[in-house]
Formats: structure tokens, C-alpha cells, sequence
């Protein structure tokens, strides 16, 4: 469903001046555009020397090149401040209203493109799916299913009242047809502040009594149903793409935005958690903790937030990070996490001009904190520029430029060259074939792409019964895991009862569960990769085997290197709250209503086996699809461009004339001659 509406004066977002400092930390981002642009350059003098069918594999090495996006997930709790610190990354102070409460109200992906002027491009919001609503509606999020499992009626009675205030709300800002928005996409060729209200902000409620204006009406009109929104913008800021993405947290009534938070983290592989300076750590930060603990810790970076708010910067910082880092180790995190504190207060301020009028007691606290860092103290620099470099942007900057320039940048790089390496010595094949190099040829170009087409299908097939395989055995094991786990925590309820009576609480603790399937995905993620790099190289053999049959001597040089394997995802899921996480009076009044610890024993483990379920299906379903699908994908785009070169270099050769009309200028170089220049560009970021 396509939406057009025209910008106005009153609603375009606000342009601030870009102050020089605006892209510091982000070094070595522009390095590796500048690298981008040198090895685009490459693809497209390669494109002009190839055949048709390794001109269109470069072709889609050069989409992939432009379109490469590393994605930021800024995760934290209402109120921490991730909405202005996602605009001060996006270099716009008032990009995001960050002064609704609460603002957030589903993932929201900003896609920066570098651009010299700011403008937005455009936006594209996607409502929930039927099965979510109906999961909302009828049952009552994952919270009414445990209430309803457990019977226990005045708590799903109160889910219900509050599940109804929201249908009734939906109803109200959108009448009988908001049924038929479920499922739906509406895009637009623009976005504005009043559009991103009237999608994503939950807006605020008001009485019958209450007068209401137009705008406020139109606040959070689609908000309730609403699952994600992507913009599309440019920013002067950034010198390469970069997604930066805010999300909701975990603390939702209903638990039903947890799960859409948790794709966002999987397909994200960093990761910012804002906390906030001046207030301890709660149970939606330690959500977060948990859910960031599966992820390494060049995954994750820690922003405190609202150091602005501080009396005593110098005194507290230490204090503060002291008990961050205790609280990770007791949660089992990684170790050795950035921990990063700063302002996105102050940052903005930079970014809108208004520095001067901060409070005084924001301005007080500025200089406190600039006492703890001498280098700023002593620096000859601009005041906005040390406000800038204070409020600890640069600092986030220089921590995500690297981790993505060395973890995931680089590869990328390394991956597409190489690619393009095997293309380029191809053609270099090519030109000896046309010469008569073929001594040793054993069959015809046609019987070659035969061979080549049977062997891949031999590989393909193998790779994929192999790991069928090995996903089964993980099922077993992750079965047996959860069987176990089960009767350890039925046994413990069970002599916790009888020692003390159903008076007493029981806390029940799912970690031993997340302990054993880490153990169990751990084995099946190397197995997988182990399964992976036996038949890749199996098939890098087989394929140059082929070509030695095809054209003899003549692809001796041709450089060919099996496909890196795919990384497996971390298990994100692991992460996942388990309701029985919560306990409220009425588990007592339940135990109570049941005759018998062994009847209540049989209840409660079937309890913990349906509230277990959805965790369990995730893990086993979803993670494994993931590994399976990035793996036999690599081995699926590998063959493709092997075949392309395959069936070029039977082909006839392209005359230097042709060549010089494709490039679009007079050369005098010879194919030859600028097919080693290309070379030595691509070879500088391949292995």
C-alpha cells in the first residue's frame, strides 16, 4: 500500500550546522569507503573485460559492494536516553522525538547513506502479522499464556482488562478498518516529524473531558500495531552506509515486542546498550544483560548515558563502572566489554547550536567532568568541539568504527575480491585458450559445463544431508537437555515442598536450561562449520579438476580459493525470558488449590514444558534454519561463479576496441595490460 503526502514549512525536520568534529571516531569508517570506492572502480574495469557471464557475477559482486550496510542495535530501558543517542549518531539533533514518553514504540531502522546535504528519502512501516495480534487479542502475550496454564483467573482478568484497553484504543484512533492493517506495509517517498508521531510514538492518553487537538488525535495512530519502521535518509556525518537501530526493550506489559527486540539483536552484530548514569541497574537492564551475555564481547559496546545529570562525575564514574562490570561477571556476560560514559545530552546541544543555553547545572556538571580527563583540559580546540569530544561520541565512534572495519568490514571486503580475483584470472584463462595454450585438454567446453552441473548437484545435495544430519543429532541432544532440566526442577519443587510447605516462595531458575542448550548449540555450530569446510574444499577440488580436464595448461593461473564459511550466529534466543521468571501471589494460591505434591509436581512440569516451548522451538527451528541457510547459500553463489567462468572461457575473446567502448574512453593499454592492473587492485584486499 503506497502512501504519498506532501512535506510542509511546519513539519521538515530542522537542519543543524555540522560542526567539523561531527565525524570524528569514524577514521576508520571513511578509510574503508575510500578502500570501497578504489575496489568498485576495479569491478567495473573488470566488467568491461569479462564475458557475459562473469560480467554479470561482477555485476552482483558490485550490487553487493553498494549496498553493504553494517547494522548498530541500541538497546536499553525507557528513559535511559537511546532515541537522543541515536540522533547524535545520526549527526541530527531532532531527527527522532526524543521528548515523547514513550517514544519508542517498535524497532526503528535508520539507513544512513553519506550524502552533502541531509534529506529525507523515505519510510516504510510494517504492521503486525495476524499471528501476532491473534496472540495479543486472544491469549494475552506470553504473559496471559503462563496466567491462563497456571489458572489463575484474577491475573488473567487483569491481562484481559488491560489487553482490551489496547483493542479499544486501536479501535478509537482507527475505527473498524484497523483490522485490515495487519499485515500491511505503507511507504512513503518522504518522512517528517508528524509521520514518524503518527506511526511510531505511542502518544500519550487522554480523558473523555479532555480537549484534544488535531495533532495530539493523530499521535501513535498506528503505534499499537505497529511492528518495525525503516528510514531513509542522508547524513553529512557518516562516510559510508550504516543502519543505526533503535528499539523498545523488553519490558513491554504483554512481552510481545521481546521477540521482535531479539531479531533485531540476531541480525545486528553490534550492539549498544545505553544505561543510565544516575540510576541503578533494574530488572529491564539485567533483561538486556541477559539477552547481550550469548553475544562475544567485540559484539557489544556499554553507553552511560546522562552523565550530564551527575553531581560528582569525577567521584561517581568509577563507583558506577565498578558496579556495571561486578554485575556483568554475575551474569555470566563477556568480559572485558567497552564501557563508554558520556552525554547525548550535551551532543545534541552541539549538534541544534544551543551549548550556551544548557541549564546551569548541565553546564556545572560539563566542567566537572572535564576536569577528569586532562587532554580535554589542556586542549586549544573550539568549546564546542572538547563539549563534543566530552559528551563521549567520539569515543562510541572510534569503539564501532573499529569493531566494524576489522570484524565485519574487512572480511567483506577480503570476501568480494577474492571473488573477483577468480574472475579476473578467468578471463587472464581465457586469453591462452584463444591463444591454442591448451595442451592436456581432455574434453570440450560443453562436456565441461556438463560435468560441472553434475557435480554440483553432487555437492549441494551432499552438504545439505549432512547437515540434516547434524541438526538432528542437536535436536536429540537439545531434547534430552530439556527433559533433564525438567525433572532437576521437578524434583527440586518437589523436596522444597515437603521441606517447607507451599507457604514458603520458590524461585526457579531457568539457568541451567540456557546453560545446557549454550553446550548443545555450541557443538552443532562446530559441526557445522566442520561440515562446511570439508565440502567446500571437497568442491573447490572437483571444479579444478574440471578445468584442468576443459582447457589443459591454459587455467594454470587461474587463482581459485574455497568460500569462506559463514560464522555462526550467536544464539541470541538463549536470551529469551522465560515467564516462570516471574512470580506474583498467585503461584501460592495455586500450589494451595492442588491436592498432593506429586499432582502438583505432574502440573507444574507440564507448565514449565509448554512455557518452555516457544524458547525451545527458537533455538531449534530458527537458529539451525539460519546456520543451514548462510551456509548452503555460500556454497550456492560459490558455484555460480565458477560455472560463469567456466563457461567464458569457452567463449570468444572481446576485442580491445569493445573493451575501450564499454570503459567509455581511448585507451591505448591492451586488455592484457589493464586486466593487470585490475589485479594488482583486487589482490591488495584478497588473501
Amino acid at each position: 500500500m503506497n502512501v504519498e503526502v506532501r512535506k510542509t514549512e511546519t513539519t521538515e525536520l530542522r537542519k543543524a550546522p555540522r560542526p567539523a568534529t561531527l565525524s570524528a571516531g569514524l577514521e576508520l569508517l571513511e578509510h574503508f569507503a575510500e578502500d570501497t570506492k578504489r575496489v568498485d572502480e576495479a569491478l567495473q574495469t573488470l566488467a568491461a573485460l569479462t564475458g557475459t557471464n562473469s560480467a554479470k557475477a561482477v555485476a552482483r559482486l558490485r550490487k553487493e559492494l553498494a549496498e553493504f550496510e553494517p547494522t548498530i542495535t541500541v538497546l536499553g530501558q525507557v528513559k535511559a536516553g537511546k532515541t537522543a543517542l541515536v540522533n547524535a549518531m545520526a549527526g541530527w539533533s531532532d531527527l527522532l522525538p526524543s521528548d515523547v514518553n514513550p517514544w519508542t514504540s517498535v524497532v526503528t531502522s535508520l539507513h544512513l547513506k553519506p550524502g552533502e546535504s541531509r534529506s529525507e528519502n523515505g519510510a516504510c512501516f510494517k504492521f503486525m502479522t495476524d499471528d501476532e495480534w491473534e496472540r495479543l487479542l486472544n491469549k494475552g502475550g506470553r504473559m496471559g499464556e503462563l496466567a491462563s496454564r497456571a489458572g489463575a483467573e484474577s491475573e488473567l482478568q487483569k491481562i484481559s482488562e488491560q489487553i482490551e484497553i489496547v483493542r479499544q484504543k486501536a479501535r478509537h484512533r482507527l475505527g473498524k478498518k484497523f483490522e485490515l492493517l495487519i499485515g500491511q506495509e505503507h511507504d512513503y517517498g518522504y518522512f517528517d516529524k508528524n509521520l514518524l508521531e503518527k506511526y511510531i510514538c505511542l502518544g500519550d492518553d487522554f480523558d473523555g473531558d479532555e480537549e484534544v487537538s488535531a495533532d495530539q488525535e493523530e499521535q501513535g495512530r498506528f503505534a499499537e500495531i505497529l511492528r518495525s519502521a525503516d528510514l531513509y535518509l542522508n547524513s553529512t556525518t557518516v562516510p559510508s552506509n550504516l543502519c543505526l537501530r533503535d528499539t523498545p526493550g523488553v519490558n513491554d506489559t504483554f512481552m510481545m515486542r521481546e521477540q521482535i527486540t531479539v531479531q533485531a539483536i540476531r541480525d545486528s552484530k553490534l550492539c549498544v546498550v545505553v544505561l543510565s548514569a544516575n540510576q541503578a541497574l533494574s530488572s529491564v537492564d539485567m533483561g538486556l544483560i541477559r539477552l547481550i551475555s550469548n553475544l562475544k564481547s567485540r559484539n557489544i559496546v556499554i553507553f552511560v548515558n546522562r552523565v550530564d545529570e551527575l553531581q560528582a562525575p569525577a567521584q561517581q564514574v568509577p563507583e558506577i563502572e565498578r558496579s556495571i562490570r561486578q554485575t556483568l561477571r554475575q551474569k555470566r556476560a563477556p568480559e572485558n566489554i567497552d564501557i563508554i560514559f558520556g552525554s547525548a545530552y550535551w551532543a545534541n546541544a552541539v549538534l541544534s547550536g544551543d551549548v550556551q543555553k544548557m541549564p546551569q547545572e548541565r553546564i556545572k556538571a560539563l566542567l566537572k567532568w572535564a576536569e577528569t580527563d586532562r587532554e580535554i583540559k589542556c586542549s586549544e580546540t573550539e568549546p564546542f568541539e572538547i563539549v563534543w569530544e566530552l559528551s563521549g561520541l567520539p569515543s562510541l565512534f572510534r569503539a564501532l568504527s573499529e569493531r566494524i572495519v576489522m570484524d565485519i568490514a574487512n572480511p567483506f571486503l577480503n570476501k568480494i575480491t577474492s571473488t573477483a580475483v577468480s574472475l579476473a584470472t578467468g578471463q587472464q584463462a581465457k586469453s591462452k585458450v584463444q591463444l591454442g595454450d591448451a595442451k592436456g585438454a581432455s574434453m570440450t567446453p560443453e562436456e565441461a559445463l556438463f560435468a560441472f552441473d553434475r557435480i554440483a548437484d553432487q555437492h549441494a545435495q551432499a552438504l545439505q544431508r549432512d547437515l540434516i544430519q547434524a541438526t538432528e543429532d542437536y535436536y536429540a541432544r537439545a531434547d534430552r537437555a530439556h527433559d533433564q532440566f525438567i525433572e532437576r526442577a521437578t524434583q527440586s519443587l518437589i523436596a522444597h515442598l515437603e521441606q517447607q510447605g507451599p507457604q514458603d516462595g520458590w524461585k526457579y531458575d531457568p539457568t541451567g536450561l540456557r546453560l545446557l542448550m549454550r553446550s548443545a548449540y555450541s557443538v552443532f555450530g562446530k559441526r557445522a562449520q566442520s561440515i562446511a569446510e570439508q565440502h567446500f574444499e571437497a568442491a573447490l577440488a572437483d571444479i579444478a579438476e574440471v578445468y584442468s580436464s576443459a582447457f589443459g595448461d591454459a587455467v594454470a593461473g587461474i587463482q581459485l580459493a574455497a568460500p569462506s564459511v559463514p560464522g555462526t550466529p550467536a544464539p541470541i534466543s538463549l536470551g529469551q525470558t522465560i515467564a516462570l521468571d516471574f512470580h506474583d501471589g498467585w503461584w501460592v494460591s495455586w500450589w494451595q488449590r492442588l491436592r498432593g505434591y506429586e499432582t502438583f509436581a505432574r502440573k507444574f512440569r507440564q507448565l514449565i514444558a509448554d512455557e518452555t516451548q516457544d524458547f525451545m522451538a527458537q533455538l531449534k527451528t530458527v537458529q539451525t534454519q539460519e546456520v543451514r541457510d548462510q551456509i548452503l547459500n555460500t556454497l550456492r553463489l560459490f558455484l555460480e561463479d565458477q560455472k560463469d567462468i567456466l563457461s567464458d572461457i569457452g567463449t570468444g575473446t572481446t576485442s580491445d576496441a569493445k573493451v575501450q567502448s564499454r570503459l567509455g574512453r581511448s585507451t591505448h593499454a591492451t586488455q592484457t595490460e589493464i586486466l593487470d592492473d585490475v589485479l594488482s587492485v583486487l589482490r591488495g584486499y584478497a588473501d
